[in-house]
């Protein structure tokens, strides 16, 4: 029978991390369980870095940037002593099961305990939205947002300035959030890792704008297909171009959830404690066409997601 249960964040930070403690935090004391806060992520548990949570310890937080439990990337936790050295932390401290919330590395750890018989259950936070079992990762929306708000002022002096922005996106190898924001952002280009740029179509595409009279554009570029001063480069020995680079970085990852991320990550916060209860583990949960699931959490880096075919043809129509 569960009495206590740890709940941290790991890897890189996302929009909503913190609505998603606090769902977590008042479900199980609500439910009469204990909850410890695991400080720093894996590296924090490996360490004792552990806080009680209380219902007053998490008030406040739910549109707040960041994590209050600070997260951090673990070398350690990679490696079978790591693991085995986590699995006796939380021996040490009574901490019957685990919630990560954090993207598919964190997930990995998350089932190497599992496989080592801790209680486990993930929440999907990344930026990304790279991750199956769900429609939608915590703090992709925001970051989306955040992306278009900064994009809508450069097409300002884009278009006073007659010029061409490349503006370079997270996302490391996957294009979600370069294609989501490319079509809000009305982009003429949007370059995604998932497939090969062709820069002589893009230059031809420049080309046939310029000489209908459209002075200035737009490229979104995925971070992982290449870096935008590299593409610039290329840019300028394909015609006469002068392109204005914009990365916009951990930017990104800052500020408020939005509306939608501050609702995920409560429902699928509570949703986390609501599966140990009955018993669950090795499971994430997630939002498929609007409805809470769960899933195994190795289908978060086992199955792949593809880019939805439809809004990569809507780039290409409403660019012209």
């Amino acid at each position: 029978m569960l009495k206590r249960i740890g709940v941290l964040t790991s890897g890189g930070d996302a929009p909503g991390m913190n609505a998603a403690i606090r769902a977590v935090t008042r479900t199980a004391l609500y439910n009469g369980l204990e909850v410890v806060g695991i400080r720093r992520g894996y590296e924090g548990l490996l360490e004792g870095d552990l806080v009680p949570m209380t219902r007053s310890s998490v008030g406040g937080i739910l549109l707040h940037g960041g994590t209050i439990l600070r997260t951090a990337r673990c070398p350690e936790f990679m490696r079978p002593e790591g693991v085995n050295a986590g699995v006796s932390k939380l021996k040490e401290n009574d901490i019957d099961a685990l919630v990560i919330i954090g993207g598919d590395g964190s997930f990995r750890g998350a089932h190497e305990l599992h496989e080592r018989g801790v209680i486990t259950v993930g929440i999907p936070a990344t930026i990304d939205n790279d991750m199956a079992g769900t429609d939608c990762t915590i703090g992709f929306d925001t970051a989306c947002n955040t992306a278009l708000e900064c994009i809508s002022k450069l097409r300002d002096t884009a278009s006073s300035h007659d010029r061409m922005f490349i503006v370079e996106v997270m996302g490391r190898n996957a294009g979600f959030l370069a294609l989501e924001t490319g079509v809000a952002c009305g982009a003429e280009f949007v370059l995604v890792p998932e497939i090969a740029p062709d820069l002589d179509a893009i230059s031809k595409k420049l080309s046939y704008a310029k000489a209908r009279g459209k002075t200035h554009s737009l490229i979104v570029l995925a971070e992982g297909v290449m870096s935008a001063s590299e593409l610039a480069e290329k840019l300028r020995g394909q015609g006469n171009y002068d392109p204005r680079i914009v990365v916009l970085g951990h930017l990104q990852r800052g500020g408020a959830p939005s509306c939608f991320d501050t609702v995920l990550a409560s429902r699928l916060g509570a949703a986390a404690v609501e599966l140990l209860l009955k018993g669950e583990r090795g499971r994430m949960v997630g939002r498929i066409n609007g409805n809470i699931v769960s899933s195994e959490i190795r289908i978060a880096w086992e199955s792949k997601r593809d880019l939805d075919p439809d809004m990569i043809r809507l780039v290409e129509t409403l660019s012209i």
